[in-house]
């Protein structure tokens, strides 16, 4: 532990780890926890024990104890946040089943924006697709595609115009 306070050696917190890691996943289990609950508490509190290791001194607390401590706070903290209510305001109302004719009518209309995105050039779908549902912007994809940028604009714009045509009519 000395070489890790003073020194931040990670090989010597590796022994650490290797020694107190299977320990500190038992004594959590052991209180009932499962074992991947235990095994995110023992993840955290070994961190913590990386990050606080300036703070050990070795004429208040011998090692072990220092670990457990953090180890046991740790799971303190893990069974508080589980347990913690949820205030009103932020509770998420029930959503009501969605409306069966909504549903079809959202199919019908990804089915013709599919078509239409079909018959658009390769290079024009691609780059509708990377700017609206990969939401980029027109620089990040020239970045992308190292094509100029008023390539990029003038193919999107044209693309959106087919896809305009293509869907007239759809909507009612």
């Amino acid at each position: 532990m000395l070489r890790v306070k003073e020194h931040r050696d990670k090989a010597a917190f590796g022994l650490l780890f290797d020694h107190y890691a299977p320990r500190l996943k038992g004594m959590v289990m052991r209180s009932g926890l499962g074992a991947a609950q235990a095994e995110e508490i023992v993840q955290d509190a070994m961190l913590k024990v990386w990050h606080r290791a300036a703070q050990f001194d070795p004429e208040r607390a011998q090692v072990s104890a220092w670990i457990y401590q953090i180890a046991r706070n740790q799971q303190s903290d893990h069974i508080r946040k589980e347990h913690r209510p949820v205030p009103e305001a932020l509770k998420t109302p029930d959503q009501p089943e969605p409306d069966m004719t909504q549903v079809v009518a959202l199919e019908q209309e990804t089915a013709h924006l599919r078509a239409a995105l079909d018959k658009l050039s390769p290079e024009q779908r691609s780059l509708v697709e990377q700017a609206y549902l990969g939401e980029m912007s027109h620089s990040e994809i020239r970045k992308v595609t190292g094509l100029p940028l008023g390539t990029i604009k003038s193919r999107i714009r044209l693309g959106l115009e087919r896809l305009r045509h293509e869907l007239k009519g759809t909507r009612p």
